[in-house]
């Protein structure tokens, strides 16, 4: 790999005792380790293992990651089915420190690609609701993406600042996850040219001013009594130990309860630092102005989807029905009204009413079981039409029967398809299909 900067060969031997200093730079000369994990949303550990050849041993601090020799696991077919998701292992060590529970009001405040935060939403079960927050439109637009691909119901994704979002959720949330922008030390070795081509000492302070004014927003919306976790994936001192004890100087309402920083030489993963604070006092009360949306839905809207919900679906799917300009939302229990907020997601886009017919869309397809749908085709892994179906073409199915279709692969719905005669037009958005 390229040659570790000089200034921080320096701080490193400061922070690490001499006699480790050997086996921390010699990490440098081995690859990174690569991790994948597993989504409960699509029926977990004992359901999906069996399917995925490339998982080697568990990861110690995530009960859904494993270890992967693979180079690449993304041309899966299971991973369009959002059976995983592939995250670096060090990464996954932050999320479970929240210990989110079902209905809590989360947030996650940096949160693309959405790593941390799907790994938050599927502890979650999609009861109560988790704002998955990104304030560049372009990381915006990927995490809305996987959020889609996971199939998870009760996320709100928001293209904000945190200063921004701060202003309408004094008080709010029982969770906030800070995995802040760093100077990104812990990924020299997994991400060598660019870590190393961005980082100086310059940087690292730059990227402590912003994570000192990002953990103040996320104290303003945490309530009392709630947790937070800060985050970041580099070794300076500035940005990790000594961004918590100015923090705990500022905010005497904090507590912190754990802090944790993994080296590369002492686990099987890249560098990664993880704070896990309470708030004991009082900063903001929750602001009451801030009201739950009402499900709104027009009745030439709602019964379209009612008549398709009845021949697709074995029983009702979709509780609280919204409606905008003929596109039908699943709305999470108790999600606040988002007026005035950049929302790029909210819940479950179901579909869109046509001529007074309702057609539905992939990211229904994301969020549906196997088990709840009428009408289905259910591809082996070696079915030839899998890769067919995936990139995009027209297959033959003569077992369906006519209108729209859920397919799958082994029980796990990639998408929609629509059936005519045996024949099955393809619903695979174009943006996610195979090359």
């Amino acid at each position: 790999m390229a040659q570790l900067p000089e200034k921080f060969i320096e701080n490193m031997k400061k922070q690490l005792p001499e006699n480790e200093w050997e086996a921390f730079f010699a990490c440098y000369e081995n690859s990174p380790y690569k991790g994948v994990r597993l989504n409960p949303l699509k029926g977990g550990v004992s359901a999906l293992k069996g399917f995925l050849p490339f998982l080697d041993e568990p990861i110690a601090w995530e009960e859904n990651g494993f270890y992967t020799h693979a180079e690449k696991v993304g041309a899966s077919p299971y991973h369009f089915a959002g059976a995983f998701y592939s995250q670096e292992p060090s990464a996954m060590s932050a999320a479970p420190l929240l210990d989110v529970q079902s209905g809590e009001k989360v947030l996650d405040l940096c949160s693309a690609p959405g790593g941390k935060g799907t790994q938050l939403a599927c502890k979650m079960q999609g009861e109560g609701v988790i704002v998955l927050n990104e304030p560049i439109s372009s990381r915006a637009k990927i995490l809305s993406q996987n959020v889609e691909r996971m199939g998870i119901k009760n996320a709100v994704v928001t293209n904000e600042y945190p200063a921004d979002l701060a202003k309408k959720f004094q008080g709010y949330f029982d969770k906030i996850l800070v995995d802040a922008p760093c100077s990104g030390e812990g990924m020299f070795r997994k991400n060598a040219e660019e870590a190393l081509s961005e980082w100086s000492e310059e940087n690292v302070a730059l990227c402590a001013k912003r994570q000192a004014e990002i953990l103040e927003s996320a104290t303003q919306m945490l309530k009392d009594g709630g947790r937070l976790v800060y985050s970041t994936c580099t070794f300076a001192t500035a940005e990790d130990e000594g961004q918590v004890c100015d923090y705990l100087q500022k905010h005497p309402e904090m507590r912190l309860l754990k802090q944790e920083k993994l080296y590369p030489h002492k686990v099987k993963g890249e560098g990664h630092f993880v704070a896990l604070f309470e708030k004991v006092g009082k900063t903001a009360e929750w602001d009451s102005r801030i009201k739950e949306a009402k499900a709104s839905v027009t009745s030439s809207g709602e019964k379209a989807y009612r008549e398709f919900e009845k021949t697709f679906f074995h029983e009702k799917f979709a509780r609280r029905l919204y409606e905008n300009n003929g596109v039908l939302y699943e709305l999470p229990n108790g999600v606040f009204d988002w007026k005035g907020l950049q929302v790029l997601r909210v819940g479950v886009r179901l579909g869109e009413v046509k001529n007074g017919r309702f057609e539905p869309c992939h990211s229904l397809a994301t969020c549906v079981k196997k088990e709840e749908c009428k009408n289905l085709v259910d591809f082996s892994e070696t079915d030839t039409r899998l890769q067919k179906y995936l990139r995009g073409e027209t297959f033959e199915d003569e077992s369906v029967k006519n209108g729209w279709c859920v397919v799958c692969i082994n029980g796990l719905p990639l998408g929609l398809g629509k059936a005519v005669n045996g024949v099955v037009k393809n619903h695979l958005p174009k943006g996610i299909r195979a090359t």
